[in-house]
């Protein structure tokens, strides 16, 4: 393998964390990616047997390669000819790091190596706008040391609400209706204002639900000295909400509907909720052709790059008989 080939694998690891890095290997199509899979595993593997270390919080901070020897064969032919073949080889040096050993200064250094320098990556509208506009869906303080604890604490109580509404929320369309989940975290409680569009197909029929949920989400989570409470707010226009939407479309195209049908409906109905624009995109294997594409209808104003925008985001992932599809919905409220 040449020194040419690994790089191009290495640069897209370095500084990343070691089970985002098994992911990225495991579906980049280059063959080196086996390779550097196989050495990175193996250093992670000595990590934890030799020094206890936890491999959540491994982080690649140095991933370089050089050249080695040129192996030099001869491929024979007929008549007594060959020609020569050439086979280059390189070293591959991986240096993992434990975040959760160092202090906040520290800490803040390892963070630091995330971040690319020379040019700004905006994931989606909404993040230029985040804390002027629109709020953060989350509202707590903690240490650095334990900021990732509180991340995999949020995600798993959002985890734990939408599963027992698929269960419990039983609707043809396969709509659940949750647009944003907030939370809210002090010392002894724990505020969670669940969103929802339509309330009604939940707390139908049973009205203890709520106390339900909240003794499941409690003993999903093991809150022994933490209160946590647990309220439903209704959503007026739900199908202005972009969470609801693709949730919409989703099923949709799992029922076979052609997703240009799907997306011109949701635009119905988006326009029933007084919007000024709405864009969505989806990716993958559409209507179940071999070749993957991206196709995006926009109707109305979508000004991506407005700060005074406010613009709702969603990004929703579909599971067909063909495949994984990808759905991707902006919408432009208002503009202050």
């Amino acid at each position: 393998m040449s020194a040419h080939k690994a790089r191009r694998v290495l640069d897209q690891i370095r500084g990343r964390s070691y089970q985002e890095t098994l992911m990225i290997l495991e579906l980049m199509p280059y063959r080196a990616c086996y390779p550097i899979f196989k050495v990175i595993y193996s250093a992670a593997a000595n990590a934890k047997h030799n020094m206890g270390l936890n491999e959540e919080y491994l982080v690649i901070i140095k991933a370089t390669v050089d050249e080695g020897t040129t192996v030099k064969k001869l491929k024979p032919r007929a008549r007594g000819r060959s020609y020569p073949i050439k086979r280059p080889t390189c070293h591959i040096t991986i240096v993992l790091k434990n975040i959760s050993l160092y202090e906040e200064s520290v800490v803040e250094n390892s963070i630091g190596c995330f971040k690319k320098t020379g040019w700004i990556y905006k994931k989606k509208s909404t993040d230029i706008t985040l804390g002027t506009i629109q709020g953060h869906h989350s509202l707590w303080f903690a240490q650095p040391k334990n900021y990732s604890k509180g991340l995999q604490e949020d995600q798993k109580i959002r985890e734990c609400i939408k599963n027992y509404v698929q269960k419990n929320m039983r609707i043809s369309s396969g709509v659940e209706g949750i647009a944003r989940i907030e939370i809210q975290k002090r010392i002894d409680l724990i505020q969670i204002i669940i969103h929802m569009g339509f309330p009604k197909l939940l707390v139908e029929g049973k009205p203890r639900r709520i106390e339900e949920l909240q003794m499941n989400v409690q003993k999903e989570l093991n809150y022994v000295n933490r209160k946590l409470n647990i309220t439903i707010t209704r959503i007026t226009k739900p199908y202005g909400h972009p969470n609801i939407l693709a949730e919409f479309i989703a099923g949709q195209l799992r029922n076979r509907v052609s997703f240009r049908k799907a997306i011109k409906k949701a635009i119905e109905l988006t326009e029933q909720a007084d919007t000024k624009g709405i864009q969505v995109q989806i990716a993958g294997r559409i209507d179940g052709k071999e070749i993957a594409r991206v196709e995006w209808i926009r109707e109305g104003r979508v000004p991506l790059q407005t700060i005074r925008a406010k613009i709702d985001y969603c990004s929703y992932r579909v599971r067909t008989i063909y495949g994984v599809l990808g759905i991707k919905i902006w919408i432009f409220v208002d503009e202050e």
